[in-house]
């Protein structure tokens, strides 16, 4: 049973997924969609891209706080879990999808695995964080996407035997769709120039629930806009933000322009053909850095290091000054270069699901595992041929 809530667990769980279907005969998947997003643009249009069934159960949860969204998704899932009697619950992210369900699949006893385990802001006054880190504490098998994380699971008391180092499996649909994405028609629709503009998110609630915090980073990104377009897919809450602490006046400047938010493939095109990216969002910090985009993060902290370490990510903070600084750089032409991470090459994907294959064929027990050293040259060959 493969759990989804808010659009970056689609981008995870596609490809999975699809590397299932090849193994019918021994894994049957039960796609479960708590509807955590369930606006049509934020949920049903990633189902369509990213050519995903659709879901067999949908839970309708949605909005509401941290601890009425939790306790609806844990209630509902809970009478799946009991009804399906999965063999094993997988779990992708950090949302409040991923926790509720892992926790009540490991009350009723079903063996949890969690995709995207071991990343850590170190800083529990982020929702997200608190998700990862209850969620790996329950978890039987854990897959980490980079090094960071398989050193922050081993400092907490985590079995090496449970890890498995598998890559980032949002990379294998980034991978798999960017060429389709080039062929869409958003820059010409929005009147855009390659490299010319710089594309901004904002949806963190530190950055965006606090009057005083929003207002900085909006006149500074207004100030950044007169040296280079700013357009900026717009998260509904955020819009609401901006239209309640009386802020929408910044946007009357066609240079610095709100859009409505967009579809996979759209965000795909417009984030791989932009000067730069702005941003808060951990995704995006990963897919900049396989393409090579200049990223500058508008938080004081990152869960993915290795994106500053070995990609083109720069934390700049929530700090005007900094952040126009950063923007001047690249501008100027001081684009930091970047790689890819380690088993950021597509193929994530194959090695889940060469360990789902080996739980279900009884080499891999709960709580159990194969040694460390072993693991992940036997998943690589396995997933080469």
């Amino acid at each position: 049973m493969i759990v989804v809530g808010a659009r970056p667990d689609f981008m995870k769980a596609a490809p999975i997924i699809e590397r299932m279907r090849r193994f019918h005969d021994f894994l049957e998947p039960t796609l479960v969609h708590t509807g955590q997003h369930y606006d049509e643009k934020l949920s049903g249009l990633f189902f369509e891209e990213l050519k995903m069934p659709r879901p067999d159960i949908n839970l309708g949860v949605g909005s509401g706080s941290h601890a009425v969204q939790t306790a609806r998704i844990m209630i509902e899932f809970e009478n799946v879990v009991l009804e399906n009697a999965p063999h094993l619950v997988a779990v992708v992210g950090d949302v409040n999808s991923t926790l509720a369900c892992a926790l009540v699949a490991r009350k009723c006893h079903i063996p949890v695995a969690h995709i995207e385990a071991g990343l850590r802001s170190f800083d529990m006054g982020m929702p997200e964080e608190v998700n990862r880190v209850l969620t790996d504490r329950i978890s039987d098998y854990l897959f980490v996407t980079e090094s960071s994380g398989f050193q922050n699971l081993v400092m907490e008391g985590v079995d090496e035997d449970r890890i498995f180092f598998v890559g980032n499996v949002m990379i294998d649909t980034l991978m798999e769709h960017l060429r389709v994405a080039s062929s869409r028609p958003v820059l010409s629709n929005l009147g855009l120039t390659e490299k010319r503009y710089a594309l901004l998110t904002l949806h963190r609630p530190e950055n965006v629930d606090d009057r005083e915090s929003l207002a900085r980073l909006i006149e500074a990104l207004a100030t950044i806009s007169q040296i280079v377009p700013i357009v900026f897919p717009c998260h509904p809450r955020t819009r609401l933000n901006i239209d309640k602490f009386g802020l929408a006046s910044y946007f009357d400047d066609n240079r610095f322009r709100l859009i409505e938010p967009q579809g996979y493939l759209n965000f795909l095109r417009l984030e791989s053909q932009a000067a730069l990216v702005l941003t808060d969002s951990g995704g995006i910090q990963e897919e900049t850095t396989i393409m090579n985009v200049p990223c500058l993060t508008l938080r004081k902290n990152t869960e993915r290091p290795v994106t500053l370490t070995d990609g083109t990510n720069i934390l700049v903070g929530p700090y005007p000054e900094k952040i126009l600084a950063a923007v001047e750089n690249i501008l100027g032409g001081k684009i930091k270069s970047g790689q890819a991470p380690k088993y950021w090459d597509g193929r994530a994907s194959e090695r889940i699901v060469e360990v789902f294959l080996r739980i279900r064929e009884g080499k891999l027990s709960p709580r159990a595992g194969i040694p460390g050293t072993a693991k992940i040259k036997t998943i690589e060959t396995s997933a080469a041929q």
